[in-house]
């Protein structure tokens, strides 16, 4: 595997494509180098997973969860691998790669290896009189997916699970600077004897490699998690294909505090719920409404905290925060920052990159946002970094009519200690996940998925099946007559 780009019906191989480059954003030293793969190699795992889909949409539910199962065996042992490769790549903190990442996407994995025996559908039943109905759930076929560069692995894993736990067969193109975990998922998968082809990885930009596959006649759905703006031009190049399509996009969760919410939990949750992963998740607050009369204690104790928060080698365990994922990464925070200064914000914690040893890697300081506009670029626009935004509300309706106001509708939270307000803010605000006292927890029961421009479709839970298979109404008659009741409305009583 080590000098692979690909696994193709079982087979690592190299492709042909331009040179890549896998760098630590921590030290900005190359990883590792491979080859990208081209429209050839991109056709081999296409034709490979669509070859493979008759065995294994056909193989029993109970043949398929075991499969799952050893696949879930093999990745426990690999563990402390894939978390030392997912920080190498990524440069987030080996704390989260251990305690959150590796062990999330493991037992993802378990919960589709038992969701693979109960594909259900509706009781069958003799709606018409003289007929009976049934459900047929069906794999749809083959899943061409794209995956991104925030959580390599654990995306990797929500984007391949679903699909073959339903019977599907996939070919999956991670992120070209992140491929290192989803080769390693590859690896187990030939490792725990799932059939040669029903998972395929091929690497390279989106623009060639993953357009290849989106392009492609022999797929029968389009999975893509990604930015909002890129995750539109996929659903233009589906639409050309009819191709079914599952988008889980750009998010820009507000964090909503009221005035009777506990204010220590309050600042520790929103410290912690923007700063994970460096920021980068598309689930991460990063816009705080907080009641008038909470406001400046708000934001004295955020900016106290996030200033005790340890920038460091990610692989330190008492590392708090890493790199961003790429230096171009930083850039474009900083840019954003530094516009909504010039607009007239305030930056009262962060706004800058680290200098001494840290100027070497792509770090940014945590940072919080006053006195910005409603707005502006960096409460409108999904910032994916260390940064919180700020702003005071003075009513309820206020606070909802605020966290409504983005394109995105990903996910969200409520801080407060009355239930009635808890349930109105669950109930009015546009998100996909809303939190009540807390901001980030996600678990392998339930759905992930978002609202607006944030996409449609879910990841996770028994919900995603819904994605990654198709239904069949199976009507049969029961009369065994010749001439049905029906029939009088084409031919003449004789």
């Amino acid at each position: 595997m080590s000098e692979s780009s690909n696994y193709i019906g079982g087979v690592f191989g190299t492709g042909q494509g331009p040179e890549q480059t896998v760098i630590n954003p921590a030290t900005g030293e190359t990883v590792r180098t491979y080859r990208a793969d081209d429209e050839s190699s991109v056709a081999a795992a296409l034709a490979a997973a669509r070859d493979a889909f008759p065995q294994w949409s056909g193989a029993t539910p109970a043949d398929r969860s075991a499969a799952l199962y050893a696949l879930f065996t093999e990745l426990e042992k690999v563990a402390e691998e894939l978390a030392q490769a997912e920080t190498s790549q990524t440069g987030k903190p080996i704390r989260l790669s251990r305690e959150f990442d590796v062990p999330g996407s493991i037992d993802n994995v378990a919960f589709f290896a038992g969701a693979a025996r109960h594909l259900t559908g509706h009781a069958s039943a003799e709606y018409s009189g003289d007929h009976t109905s049934t459900i047929r759930r069906q794999a749809i076929g083959v899943v061409g997916s794209i995956s991104p560069w925030n959580y390599p692995l654990q995306m990797a894993v929500w984007k391949i699970l679903p699909a073959i736990a339903a019977g599907n067969t996939i070919v999956l193109k991670p992120a070209e600077t992140t491929p290192l975990t989803t080769l390693m998922l590859a690896e187990a998968c030939g490792r725990a004897d799932i059939p040669a082809g029903v998972v395929n990885i091929v690497n390279g930009p989106g623009p060639t490699t993953g357009e290849a596959i989106v392009r492609s006649p022999l797929i029968s759905m389009t999975s893509f998690t990604g930015s909002t703006a890129v995750g539109r031009h996929i659903a233009a190049l589906a639409a050309g294909n009819g191709t079914r399509l599952h988008l889980e996009l750009g998010g820009k969760a507000p964090f909503v505090v009221f005035d009777d919410a506990d204010l220590d939990a309050a600042i520790q949750g929103a410290v912690a719920a923007s700063l994970i992963n460096t920021g980068q998740d598309c689930t991460a607050a990063t816009r705080a409404y907080v009641h008038r009369s909470r406001f400046d204690d708000f934001v004295s104790g955020v900016a106290e905290l996030m200033g005790k928060v340890r920038l460091g080698d990610p692989l330190d365990e008492d590392t708090d925060q890493g790199p961003l994922a790429s230096f171009r990464q930083r850039d474009k925070v900083a840019g954003m920052v530094e516009r909504a200064v010039q607009a007239g914000a305030r930056a009262v914690a962060g706004g800058k990159a680290p200098g001494g040893d840290l100027a070497a890697g792509a770090y940014y300081e945590p940072t919080l946002i006053i006195e910005a506009e409603q707005k502006s670029e960096i409460v409108q626009q999904e910032v994916f970094g260390p940064v919180l935004a700020a702003l005071p509300f003075d009513s309820d309706e206020e606070a909802i009519t605020l966290a409504n106001d983005t394109a995105f509708g990903l996910a969200a939270s409520a801080w407060t200690t009355n239930v009635f307000r808890a349930q109105e803010a669950a109930r009015r605000i546009d998100a996909g996940t809303v939190w009540i006292n807390d901001h980030i927890p996600i678990i392998s029961e339930m759905p992930h998925g978002g609202m607006k421009s944030s996409g449609y479709g879910k990841d996770m839970s028994t919900y995603s099946f819904e994605e990654y298979t198709q239904i069949k109404h199976v009507m049969a008659d029961l009369t065994g007559a010749v001439a049905k009741d029906w029939h009088r409305t084409i031919f003449r009583q004789r």
